[in-house]
This record gives structure tokens, C-alpha cells and sequence, in this order.
């Protein structure tokens, strides 16, 4: 089980040094991929009265693929979008950008896929909320003829491409593909077209659950669930660590291919609060 960290977004802040620092040291502890978030808008509290969603106007989120263009140069972490949303962008403008993470990265990213809750930033953006579950599945199909073909003709209920291509390509062809699922029509994605997936729940009778939803799917298309891939996180604080051995046992258990260590919410301050953290707990899960 490969073992990474979640960017913590919310709390990093806006300082280049401050994201340089936390990249170098994550990397020197020894974890293999940074994963992070995705919003490209927040909501305005005074404006939307009621909002209930888990982040608003002040909340600090970087744009995942200009972040990884940076830290392609300056770290060898595996690059992780846990997950983008998909539907509110453009679909061959996210292959485009993608394929460039995965060229400067040589190969080390990994595209999560989403279709999120935040009908203020589809809005925004000039998509359509409604039917977002639809698209998400001709975007995967486009993308991965993007990111293998020179040239491609495609032409969809959603997306049309006639005789055009990326170049250069990236160098993974294609480039993995895994979705955050929750719902049943979301786990039936996740295994029917994912390279991997991202579970909302902890190991137990609901994972349980999901799990036979997506092997389901995956052996109704014709796959094999064991080549899926499925990523388990684990929030961290430096009073959570004499649990965090058992919480990774029970994602090794259920056979998670991957773990993040979550440290945002903590009650921490800056980045070398997080650094702290997560240098305690690799004494505690790598180095022991």
C-alpha cells in the first residue's frame, strides 16, 4: 500500500515558499504522492444564505494543474487531483492539461475525477449541474482517445472533436483515471470505466457495500475488480497518532492499493505545524 498526503489546501495559504516547503519535506519523509483538492469558485455566505456546503468565499484552494506544473519541477512525489470536477470544465482543455502534468512530471500523475456538489461554481463556469453524471462518462471515453490517438474524430451527445489532437502526448497512454464515488450511480462508474477510486467512507460495513457495488459493475463490463485501484485517507493529528497504525491496517485489509494522511481540520497553524505532523507520522507508518 503506497502512502501519500493530502495538499491541505484550506490552511497552506498563498505563500510560494510556504508550498515549495511542504512539497521538499513530504518528499524527504519518504511519502509517495501529494493528492489534492479541487474548487474553483467559493460561495459567498452573504449571498447564498443557508450555505451548508463545507467551504465558502474565504476558503484557500490552488488550481490543481498550475500547482503541478510547479511541483513537478521541484519534487518526485507521485501528483494526485483528488478529485477535479470534471463536468464544469472543458473536457478537452482538462486532457490538455493533464497530459502536460504528466509530461513535466515524466509520468507521475495520477487524474481523480469528480462530479462535486457546488451548483454556484457550475454556474459560474456555464455548465449544466443537472446532467453532469452523464457527461462525466463521454469525457473519460474523449480524454483517453485524446491521450492515446494523434488525431481523433469523435462525436457524442455532449462532445463533438473532428480530426484534431494533442501534442505532444503525455507519457502515460493513457493517463490513470480514478473517481471519487459515493453513490451507487457513481460506484457503477467507478467500476465500469475507473483505474481506481476513492472511497467516502472508512473501512467497514459501508465500504463493504460499496465495494461489491463496484466489482459488480466491473465484472458486468467485463473487467477484472482486482486491477481497480482504491485509495483510502485517514485524517491526522499529532493526538491521533497512536491510531493512525491501526487505521492504516484496516485500509491494508481491505486491500486499498493507496492511503492519504489528511491533516487538514487538525486544529494546526502554518506549514511547518503540518510538516510537524506529518514527520511524527512517518516515524510511526514508514519508518518502523
Amino acid at each position: 500500500m503506497k502512502v501519500g498526503v493530502v495538499f491541505p489546501q484550506t490552511e497552506i495559504g498563498a505563500d510560494p515558499g510556504a508550498i515549495r516547503s511542504y512539497a521538499e519535506a513530504v518528499s524527504e519523509l519518504g511519502y509517495q504522492h501529494v493528492l489534492v483538492y479541487d474548487h474553483v469558485l467559493g460561495a459567498d455566505t452573504a449571498v447564498h444564505t443557508g450555505w451548508r456546503g463545507p467551504y465558502n468565499l474565504q476558503s484557500t484552494f490552488h488550481e490543481p494543474f498550475v500547482l503541478y506544473g510547479y511541483l513537478a519541477a521541484i519534487s518526485r512525489l507521485e501528483l494526485v487531483t483528488g478529485i477535479v470536477i470534471l463536468p464544469q470544465r472543458q473536457t478537452v482543455l482538462v486532457a490538455k492539461q493533464a497530459a502536460e502534468v504528466d509530461l513535466l512530471s515524466q509520468g507521475r500523475f495520477r487524474l481523480g475525477v469528480g462530479l462535486g456538489w457546488n451548483a454556484v461554481e457550475y454556474e459560474a463556469l456555464g455548465k449544466d449541474f443537472s446532467n453532469r453524471g452523464q457527461r462525466i462518462v463521454e469525457q473519460v471515453k474523449l480524454m483517453r482517445r485524446l491521450w492515446t490517438e494523434e488525431s481523433v474524430t469523435f462525436e457524442g451527445q455532449f462532445e463533438t472533436v473532428t480530426g484534431a489532437g494533442l501534442a505532444p502526448l503525455p507519457v502515460q497512454r493513457p493517463i490513470p483515471i480514478w473517481f471519487g464515488a459515493m453513490s451507487i450511480p457513481a460506484l457503477r462508474r467507478a467500476g465500469q470505466l475507473a483505474d481506481g477510486w476513492f472511497p467516502q467512507v472508512v473501512p467497514g460495513p459501508q465500504l463493504d457495500g460499496a465495494l461489491a457495488v463496484v466489482k459488480g459493475a466491473a465484472l458486468d463490463a467485463g473487467r477484472d475488480p482486482a486491477t481497480i485501484g482504491m485509495e483510502g485517507r485517514v485524517s491526522v493529528s499529532s493526538r491521533e497518532l497512536v491510531h493512525l497504525v491501526q487505521q492504516a491496517e484496516s485500509w491494508r485489509n481491505v486491500r486499498a492499493s493507496h492511503l492519504s494522511l489528511n491533516t487538514m481540520g487538525a486544529g494546526l497553524g502554518g506549514v511547518d505545524d503540518h510538516i510537524a505532523v506529518l514527520t511524527e507520522a512517518a516515524e510511526v507508518l514508514l519508518h518502523t
